[in-house]
């Protein structure tokens, strides 16, 4: 990226979205630690466990697992920045639907309801990155900026 303050702002964003995905599998862990082999099957957790036990493996409520696959970065970092907007506001609405599970839990909801906080903050900044990037490149010495990329 060669513009420092976005670099900052991308570099800002994504050591607070591992400290998210620490504290959501911490928060799965202290729910599941205690459960007994009855309650695990009974509560849909059986084909998680055997592969997994209760240690806390990144994948998607559908069960599909955490991957490389989940980046779409295409290279072009206004189709990236859009990209990363999008994310965010799957991010908030993953957190509400969580939220509407665990509002009586004020162990789950208080964690959420902060991470919910900085995903909306983190679409902010992502929109002043695209707006950084935008204002630097105009139509002609953006597709120079992209050809940069190629060599």
């Amino acid at each position: 990226m060669p513009y420092p303050e976005l670099s900052a702002i991308l570099t800002d964003i994504g050591t607070e979205e591992l400290a998210h995905l620490e504290m959501v599998g911490t928060i799965v862990y202290q729910l599941t630690r205690d459960m007994t082999p009855e309650q695990i099957d009974a509560a849909g957790f059986g084909d998680y466990f055997v592969d997994h036990t209760a240690g806390v493996y990144p994948q998607a409520a559908s069960g599909t697992p955490f991957s490389a696959a989940t980046f779409a970065v295409t290279g072009d970092p206004i189709a990236d920045l859009n990209e990363d907007l999008a994310a965010e506001q799957k991010a908030r609405l993953s957190y509400d639907n969580i939220l509407r599970f665990a509002s009586d839990d004020p162990d789950v909801a208080g964690p959420i309801k902060f991470l919910r906080e900085r995903e909306i903050v983190h679409y902010q900044r992502f929109g002043e990155g695209l707006r950084i990037l935008t204002d630097r490149l105009d139509s002609k010495n953006f597709y120079a900026f992209n050809a940069s990329f190629d060599k």
